[in-house]
């Protein structure tokens, strides 16, 4: 099975003698089982088509429709092969893109033993049994499924650590037993029976989940525990949903109540049907007797339903199908969201939520490879008080550190030489990193993507670590060989901040390195330390421009106070109880009295232009959350970096261990907003993974959603993917909004599939983001035109569609009802039948479609230098039940004229023709009046497209038996004077309403006068006056007042991000490598058949 990141190695299989079953599970809409009952259930949920359906049952039974048997089955059967081709086309794409970069995920069962090389994503879920580090230790990538940067370390059990050789493993003998299939990933318990031997626990540590990536490691053996379904990966996924735009949804509703709208027609009709035949059934000697019993009641509620069904807009459903796949494809082709880099285009996956692009209110993001391009790189840092890398220098693609003073000052022997030099040998020294050499190249591994930053950073500036000892690390600088000595690592955590390592200098000194957080180094500084005061004030620089810093000072040591701390430190070693407080504490005694030697600054590179399309969508009034599985400094610091947070702005921090603190924690905060709670405030809410278990219990979550949703942004860490999910449908399910979630990794695919709309990044934790997605993009500042301006554009087109079906349908088939009350209730047809079939497919779908396609509220210019105007469409004023009644009714009225005016005229001789002509033309130009953007070739083509379908059709019969009623209509109609002041008289009386209504309305909206100002090409419109969309912000006493647990943020982060609790300590790590030996290649036989482990 071959790698997907690899395509050149190969994942080797051993299979067990016995295998336990393989489970599947398809991400996939539809399966070849499931298409057409779920396809079919997708359809007829939709009102229209099971109305039409329901039609089609009553044009089977005889003598009851007077339009035939097949006027409504044809076209519901287009629909259908339409829309299930549509439908099959999409989801078969998504299945090869899905399966395309996966296919180490098939034949793996359980109990067979697989060999991953480096750069391999594992297929399944396997307990280690050796590697080719040293220790047995490896490195996995787990961002696929927390979203961390750092790489996290697994350790085989020492009984297996040895099995290196083909005959060993054969050897291998005895059973695994584990918990059930859960979806906690940092959780695992199990025990291995060795034949022969005792049992031996295995936890978290030895176990490597499906979809992390080896790294930094030649090999591992593993022995497979869970595959498929039961993988803790797919555990967290969640069934894909069948999704439906909120606009689809209303036109649902307001489709039944035209349903009902429709039955009462047909109940006035029968009822007058009754009288009419009561007080003039006897002298109808032309219509026939009728028995008029309690059955023909209902048979002429069926019939009349029959007659008045197209009031429903069956053309609505094919229309939008069109429209929306259009739609797709300008996404699809738009050259603003195609990124050269990599030479990919946005995507949309799916057509039917293009709408709901433009109604976002809560952007939910993912952090590391949707905000950051997951890069970090030395930018800055401060030696004794000068700031180097803040020179205006050429952009490069590594944006790396680049400032040739810093070397000057050092060759030069300027005054701070030997701080530079010391802080080089620093950045050099105190850090975890492994080097690799291969030739003259050399690499270098690290748990930590900071501290491989620094390390690179100290190379380029001529510091360049080559050698790593268990006790000694070696420096080449200055064309010399530099050998320290490392005594003690005095190991990082979140409690500490720090790391520092005591090391014997080339020159026999003892000195104690370390680099932290601010405020934990500055507390620790002699009195005698210099640059106190520059390095704090380039510090608030760094942290403005969003970097992660770290403090680099030093110490010298005595002798005597080196051997009284290590003998304190090795009877803390040998502690039981509590030994990583005592450690610490241990720690602190030696780690005073610093001299500062300067600060770094380190960029976790966002991607282009994130703070400025973030800053806009802010303006759109949509609130962003960052849901990430980082750290929360980390988190705090991206979020600085891309101007979600400010430097001024407070944040509620929330993070407890109990159910009962935490919501006395969320009460208390919900009590201290007062009346601000629920309102949106200039405040920010940080909580992780830990505390939101908690937050998310029945008991509590309504208050923890109160008070999320008073915040402008919302930073959730340290989050698994279930949980991410769980907070998106949270809101999902309590607000009347859209939610939207971003993301590129798998572990962002359970809230993509969870939200309204799922947006995939292309990124570098591979495709099933994307595959996963409704719509995907290659950047994150894409997402900015999706939104603003297809997203706009999107709802503005598919409502006005809306909108247009609903006033053709009503305004034509309520005539019906006016021409009852002439023939009698009778259910005479007004139409020739194949006029009436053709309204809906030629002589109104031209506009309708065009509408659809090229409609514009505005130019794509003014809604991105405006974004204020995407709340037009958010709030969904322009569409709602208020919008589509007015529009109704307003075909009701002009239905009432175009019957009524021409029936008047027929008293001169012409014929109902009229009225047909009239009414299109009115329609026509009725539209073109709301419309403005409407195109008028559309338009005018319609109604020519009429004329001469109504003259040639007059001329059919007798040479092609059509409609014999239709002979000789064009040559009346089209002499008669009357008919021709009947054409433009009766759309004139319509649009008299409308005028009036239109210059009474005096207030302007901001979309209006958008408009006036583009088609005057007049100055840029001011949006700080009236038209300002501003967020609510607390008043300063307000946020004074609230208690100690709203805290105010510091600008600056730390940017440390290694493995804390690791399975085995970071001293130990470092002193298993022996870098100056030649490594032993072990080599394995693949060629061996079966394994002994059961």
């Amino acid at each position: 099975h071959h790698s997907p990141s690899n395509p050149g190695s190969e994942l080797s299989v051993w299979p067990a003698p016995q295998c336990a079953f393989l489970f599947t599970h398809s991400t996939a809409k539809y399966s070849l089982w499931s298409f057409l009952p779920r396809y079919l259930y997708l359809q007829f949920s939709k009102a229209a088509n099971a109305f039409f359906l329901f039609i089609t049952i009553l044009q089977q039974i005889p003598d009851v429709s007077p339009t035939g048997k097949y006027t409504t089955l044809l076209p519901l059967l287009i629909i259908l092969v339409i829309s299930g081709i549509k439908e099959i086309v999409e989801d078969y794409v998504s299945l090869l893109l899905l399966n395309a970069p996966n296919p180490t995920a098939l034949g793996v069962n359980v109990g067979d033993i697989v060999k991953a090389t480096d750069g391999q994503f594992l297929p399944a879920d396997v307990v280690l049994i050796s590697s080719s580090q040293p220790q047995a230790t490896c490195y996995v990538a787990t961002s696929n499924l927390d979203g961390e940067t750092n790489l996290k370390i697994r350790q085989a059990l020492l009984e297996t650590a040895e099995i290196q050789t083909e005959k060993q493993l054969s050897s291998l003998s005895g059973k695994i037993e584990c918990e059930g299939p859960n979806c906690h990933f940092n959780n695992f318990i199990g025990t291995l029976y060795l034949n022969g031997k005792s049992p031996v626990s295995i936890g978290p540590d030895q176990v490597l989940l499906r979809g992390t990536q080896l790294k930094n490691t030649d090999w591992i053996f593993g022995i497979v525990v869970y595959t498929g379904f039961e993988t803790k990966f797919m555990q967290n996924a969640v069934q894909s949903p069948l999704k439906r735009s909120r606009v689809e949804k209303v036109t649902n509703v307001q489709i039944l109540v035209l349903f009902l709208m429709l039955l009462v027609m047909a109940l006035v009709s029968c009822v007058g049907a009754a009288f009419w035949n009561g007080t003039y059934g006897e002298n109808t000697w032309y219509i026939g007797k009728k028995d008029h019993t309690s059955p023909s009641f209902w048979f002429d509620i069926l019939m009349f339903i029959i007659l008045y069904h197209n009031l429903i807009p069956i053309s609505l459903l094919v229309t939008l199908e069109i429209v929306k796949s259009i739609q797709a494809m300008f996404i699809n082709w738009d050259e603003d969201m195609h990124y050269e880099r990599n030479d990919v285009y946005a995507m949309a996956r799916t057509s039917s939520l293009n709408e709901e692009l433009g109604q976002v209110k809560y952007l939910f993001s993912d952090k590391t490879g949707t905000l950051t391009c997951n890069i970090m790189t030395f930018k800055k840092c401060t030696i004794a008080g000068i700031i180097y890398g803040d020179r205006p220098c050429p952009i490069t693609e590594s944006s790396e550190f680049s400032d040739p003073k810093l070397l000057e000052n050092f060759e030069e022997d300027h005054p701070t030489k030997e701080y530079i030099k010391e802080f080089l040998f620093l950045l050099s020294v105190c850090h975890t990193v492994v080097p690799e050499r291969d030739g003259n190249n050399i690499s270098y591994q690290a748990s930590s993507p900071d501290e491989a930053a620094l390390v690179k950073g100290a190379k380029k500036l001529g510091f360049v670590f080559t050698a790593r000892t268990p006790y000694s690390v070696t420096i080449e600088a200055m064309g010399e060989e530099f050998t320290f000595q490392i005594l003690n690592v005095l190991e990082f955590s979140s409690n500490r901040k720090r790391m520092s390592v005591i090391v014997r200098t080339p020159t026999g000194q003892l000195r104690l390195y370390c680099k932290g957080a601010d405020s934990v180094i500055y507390e620790r500084l002699s009195e005698d330390s210099l640059f106190v005061k520059e390095t704090l004030t380039h510090l608030e620089s760094f942290a403005r421009e969003g970097l992660r810093t770290l403090c680099i000072a030093y110490i010298d040591l005595t002798e005597l106070e080196y051997q009284q701390w290590l003998a304190m430190y090795e009877e803390v070693c040998t502690v039981v109880q509590d030994r990583a407080q005592s450690l610490e504490h241990c720690y602190d005694t030696i780690e005073k009295k610093f001299l500062l030697l300067g600060a770094t600054a380190i960029e976790d590179r966002l991607q282009a232009r994130v703070p400025e399309t973030i800053a806009n969508l802010l303006k759109a009034n949509i609130r962003i959350w960052l849901l990430t599985g980082d750290k929360e400094e980390t988190a705090v610091n991206i979020a600085y970096s891309c101007k979600l947070l400010s430097g001024h702005m407070p944040h509620i921090q929330l993070n407890a261990n109990s159910l009962e603190a935490t919501q006395q924690m969320i009460d208390q905060n919900c009590q201290d907003l007062g009346a601000l709670l629920g309102k949106e405030n200039d405040l920010a809410l940080i909580i992780d993974g830990k505390t939101l278990k908690h937050a998310l219990h029945f008991e509590v979550k309504k208050s923890f959603l109160n008070l999320a949703l008073s915040c402008r942004a919302v930073l959730c860490c340290r989050l698994s993917p279930l949980q991410k999910a769980e907070i998106v449908d949270l809101v999902k399910s309590h607000v009347r909004a859209i939610t939207l979630a971003i993301g590129d990794g798998a572990n962002d695919v359970g809230m993509i599939q969870t939200a309204h709309v799922g947006v995939g990044i292309s990124g570098n934790e591979g495709m099933q983001a994307t595959n996963n997605s409704d719509y995907a993009i290659a950047q994150f500042s894409h997402l900015e035109k999706l939104l603003l301006v297809h997203g706009a554009w999107s709802y503005f087109r598919v409502t006005k569609c809306v909108l247009y079906c609903f006033y053709k349908n009503v305004v034509l088939y309520i005539i019906e009802l006016w021409f009852a009350f002439v023939n009698g209730f009778s259910g005479q047809i007004l139409f020739e039948r194949w006029c009436i079939s053709l309204y809906n497919v030629i002589f109104t779908s031209l506009p309708t479609i065009t509408l659809g396609i090229f409609e514009q509220c505005c130019s794509q210019e003014s809604l991105l230098r405006y974004p204020q105007l995407y709340t037009i469409s958010q709030t969904g004023d322009i569409f709602n039940i208020k919008v589509l009644w007015i529009q109704c009714i307003n075909a009701f009225v002009h239905s009432f004229i175009l019957f009524w005016l021409p029936t008047k005229m027929l008293k001169h001789g012409n014929s109902f023709i009229v009225s047909n002509i009239c009414q299109r033309a009115c329609y026509s130009v009725s539209m073109m009046f709301f419309f403005l953007q409407f195109s008028h070739l559309a338009i005018w083509g319609s109604i020519l497209i009429w004329l001469v379908f109504f003259t040639v059709y007059s001329f059919f019969w007798p040479t092609i038996p059509i409609s014999p009623e239709m002979t000789g209509q064009a040559s009346m109609v089209l002499a008669c004077p009357y008919f021709w002041l009947g054409f433009f008289l009766v759309p004139i009386v319509c649009l008299i309403q409308n005028v009036i209504w239109k210059s009474n309305t005096c207030s302007r909206t901001l979309l209006e006068v958008v408009r006036e100002m583009e088609s005057s090409r007049g100055q840029e419109l001011d949006c700080s006056g009236e038209f300002e969309f501003l967020l609510p912000a607390c008043s300063l006493y307000a946020l004074c007042a609230l208690t100690a647990s709203l805290c105010f943020a510091l600008a600056g982060g730390y940017a440390f991000s290694q493995v804390e609790h690791a399975v085995i300590s970071q001293e130990e790590l470092v002193r298993s490598y022996d870098t100056t030996k030649s490594k032993t290649r072990r080599t394995f036989s693949t060629a061996f058949s079966e394994s002994i482990f059961e």
